[in-house]
């Protein structure tokens, strides 16, 4: 198939900046061979068949990292009309490592969204090469006879192997949904092997729009093997294509990727985090937004899945030294992830739904199916002290706000008495009952804001809170923490009802979070600090001077920043009524990450 018309409009010289890459001998041998009609060129082309798979095998590797057709054509002109004549040489496809390296080179150069005239052109010529090739195995014997049938059908070659692929992947979708139900049928089910080769075929096709339906079918399948039968090369090609954008599969479809192949949700999760950290924490609603398209949150539902992300949150906090947007959003992915939970179960108990069911992989065999019924929270935290699990998992909204510094009496009640068992002295245990407390860092939030606005038990609530930012208490630390929290609350609320304040009467509590040396101690003050300035009707006038002083002295900038962009989200999607606090927090935003 002759490209050479497109692929010169791009007006691009020949690129040699890779010499190893010979394109003008293997197109002047290409165009010699033709399609190898004659004795002589069939021996031609079986004297350079090794030298020809090394060269497609280097073109492949050199090109799989280019972002689409009209860079590969700007540094290899000769790109299209190499591989095209290549393609329809029945000698050269005979050869399945040929042929599967020519699918390769040409998925390298589809693009997923096509930027201009050149590029959607180039996608519709590589995918009717694709589909060539994929049928090509076939008809290969009788080549010319296969022409002249497509002929009188009145077919173009292009139109009649499209419609042959779909007409295939229709025909394996069938048999595998069939071979589903009928599982139980020993003479009728398809072999393991079988469905493994399906898998390994697709490898080189898996961004060719026409074979979606076989992928969907083939992550969905599940036969009577007690090992994984889809090949580990499909299935990590098929996460990194929906990673990248390049295919749009359906969410059942990829839960069962991600359950069958803990490679892939490990590199979907870290994904995730690259994607957050690559860009300014300006909103939550932004890194919810993020969050949720990964459909992590939702394949979490699952508790094998969120046990494993919650995993690599957790070590990824401790690489990061707990940094404050690490935090914020595991927080996010925390509620998100509720969220779903509480949705999939109204589906289950509303419509009967039966999730769907997986073959075992490599997530352990008991927990990998799905269940029509509702998961109990210790499904997902099995480890830690249920009562505790149950009242840090109720969502604020859910409670009346007059109820919620009972509330958080009560869950610092309980961990308190976790903490302080002496039969508890691990620091591991320490550490896991801390980060749980931390991935439900919303009721943290709110325990700030109820010391300065509810009747509350100060004692138990700062004592939350200093836990939090003081989780050791070596060298009596966090009691330290906790008189520190004190006289700063106590001096605080002297001053939360007056009508007009000056920085001049929040010296004393800025000294205190300038002064200290201990870092949680600091942590803990400022944000006590930050929440007086938000919910103090009279302190609004010196908030933005307040905050500006604190952080330009302190290391605490990012701490208050994130605060705040919490404290905005949850105040959006409460219907918080404070209108003044609101237009502060809209103020702090717009001015404070210039200065973090």
């Amino acid at each position: 198939m002759e490209l050479k018309s497109f692929f010169q409009d791009c007006g691009m010289a020949q690129d040699t900046a890779v010499p190893k890459l010979n394109f003008e001998y293997w197109l002047d041998k290409a165009t010699e061979w033709g399609q190898a009609t004659t004795l002589e060129s069939q021996k031609d082309v079986c004297l350079h068949l090794p030298q020809l798979q090394e060269f497609l095998r280097q073109l492949y590797e050199t090109i799989k990292h280019l972002p689409g057709s009209t860079v590969a054509i700007q540094q290899f002109p000769l790109i299209g009309q190499l591989l095209g004549r290549l393609c329809w040489n029945p000698f050269v496809i005979g050869y399945d490592e040929s042929q599967r390296t020519l699918m390769w080179c040409l998925c390298c150069l589809y693009s997923s969204e096509p930027q201009n005239a050149v590029e959607l052109k180039a996608n519709s010529w590589i995918r009717s090469l694709l589909c060539h090739l994929f049928s090509s195995s076939k008809w290969e014997s009788n080549e010319a006879e296969t022409s002249t049938f497509i002929s009188a059908l009145g077919y173009t070659s292009t139109d009649y192997y499209c419609h042959m692929v779909k007409n295939m992947v229709g025909s394996l979708v069938t048999e595998l949904r069939e071979n589903q139900f009928n599982g139980l049928n020993i003479q009728e089910s398809i072999s393991s092997s079988h469905v493994n080769a399906m898998s390994i075929f697709c490898v080189p096709l898996i961004t060719l729009p026409d074979l979606t339906p076989l992928l969907e079918t083939l992550l969905l399948y599940h036969g009577s093997s007690s090992k994984e039968i889809l090949s580990s090369e499909f299935l990590e090609a098929v996460n990194e294509a929906f990673l990248k954008k390049k295919i749009s599969l359906p969410e059942p479809a990829v839960f069962s990727l991600w359950l069958r192949h803990l490679p892939s949700l490990e590199k979907a999760t870290l994904h995730l985090l690259d994607q957050l950290f690559s860009i300014q924490l300006n909103s939550l609603e932004e890194v919810a937004r993020i969050i949720k398209n990964s459909l992590l949150p939702q394949a979490a539902s699952h508790p094998a899945i969120f046990r494993i992300v919650n995993e690599i949150f957790k070590n990824a906090l401790m690489e990061t030294d707990g940094t404050s947007e690490v935090m914020t959003i595991i927080q996010m992915f925390t509620q998100l992830f509720l969220q779903a939970h509480q949705n999939e179960n109204k589906q289950v108990l509303i419509h009967g739904k039966m999730p769907l069911e997986p073959s075992p992989g490599p997530l352990s065999r008991s927990s990998q199916k799905f269940s029509s019924h509702k998961f109990p929270l210790k499904a997902y935290f099995p480890n830690h002290h249920q009562p505790l699990v149950r009242g840090l998992a109720r969502r604020p909204f859910e409670l009346p706000t007059t109820s919620w510094s009972q509330h958080l009496k009560q869950i610092s009640d309980m961990l308190k008495a976790l903490v302080e068992d002496t039969n508890v002295s691990s620091l591991t245990d320490l550490f896991e009952t801390w980060f749980l407390v931390a991935c439900f860092g919303e009721w943290l939030d709110i325990a700030a804001e109820q010391l300065l606005k509810a009747t509350v038990e100060p004692d138990a609530v700062l004592w939350l809170l200093a836990f939090y930012y003081c989780p050791k208490n070596e060298n009596q630390q966090r009691t330290q923490t906790m008189v520190e929290a004190q006289a700063v609350y106590s001096y605080l609320m002297m001053l939360f009802s007056c009508a007009d304040l000056s920085l001049k009467d929040l010296e004393a509590a800025v000294h205190r979070v300038t002064g200290v040396e201990q870092c949680c101690n600091q942590r803990l003050t400022t944000h006590l600090l930050t929440s007086f300035l938000l919910f103090s009707p009279g302190a609004h006038k010196i908030a933005q001077e307040c905050i500006y002083r604190i952080t330009e002295i302190t290391d605490t900038s990012k701490e208050v920043y994130n605060l705040l962009i919490r404290t905005a989200y949850r105040f959006n999607h409460s219907g918080e009524e404070n209108q003044r606090t609101v237009t502060l927090l809209n103020a702090l935003l717009q001015k404070l990450p210039l200065k973090v």
